[in-house]
């Protein structure tokens, strides 16, 4: 699926580079050599980074 139509940036993609790269969106598309165009797709995709990079962290084990 497609988070960013103007830049055809797939979800699984944006995924990866957030892996990969530090930052919010704007920062991540950098990343990936495009930049925002009509910017309706910045709410979800910081919204799938931060998901994303969540998965990244050990759980918390109860003491």
């Amino acid at each position: 699926m497609y988070t960013c139509i103007c830049n055809a940036i797939k979800e699984c993609e944006l995924r990866k580079a957030a892996r990969q790269h530090r930052g919010g969106a704007e920062s991540v598309y950098a990343k990936l050599g495009k930049r925002p165009n009509c910017g309706q797709c910045l709410e979800e995709a910081n919204e799938v980074i931060e998901e994303e990079r969540a998965a990244l962290l050990p759980p918390m084990v109860a003491a």
